[in-house]
């Protein structure tokens, strides 16, 4: 067991090295995820059915999201394991949050991509990690397995 939790931070560092080595080789540094961020964010705010649902949650509190969101991106990008968030909770019983606005949040983030990414390898990176969490998402806050039950189906 000893051996087990030594062996731990080097696999943990391990982890992280391959990480940035990936993320550098695709052009991306922690400058880029703040770009996207801060970019994303303003057309998402921009945006008319997007906006009023993100600002309606974070009126008065955009900076600490843009910070938190800045170190959520950064700790996927390159594994560090800083951001200690709960993303399902921080979704749940948000007004006005409906399935179909993931395919447009999804829609703008490629879109934003396609502007400010640094070739299309950084772009597919992003997006499949994006499409992963949109997806985990809906299906955390809006899946109801009863529904799928075959029983339950009347013909």
């Amino acid at each position: 067991m000893d051996n087990e939790l030594q062996g731990r931070p080097a696999h943990v560092a391990a982890i992280r090295e391959r990480a940035e080595k990936e993320m550098q080789a695709i052009g991306i540094d922690e400058a880029f995820v703040g770009h996207l961020v801060d970019t994303f964010y303003a057309r998402v705010l921009a945006h008319p059915e997007l906006g009023p649902v993100f600002d309606a949650r974070l009126s008065g509190r955009w900076p600490e999201h843009m910070e938190k969101m800045k170190s959520f991106w950064s700790a996927v990008a390159f594994r560090t394991g800083a951001y200690g968030g709960k993303p399902v909770q921080a979704h749940t019983g948000v007004a006005n949050m409906t399935p179909d606005l993931f395919p447009k949040w999804l829609a703008l983030f490629s879109a934003t991509l396609d502007d400010i990414a640094p070739n299309q390898e950084a772009k597919a990176w992003f997006m499949a990690t994006a499409e992963r969490i949109a997806r985990s998402l809906t299906l955390s806050l809006f899946y109801n397995p009863a529904l799928d039950d075959p029983a339950l189906k009347r013909a």
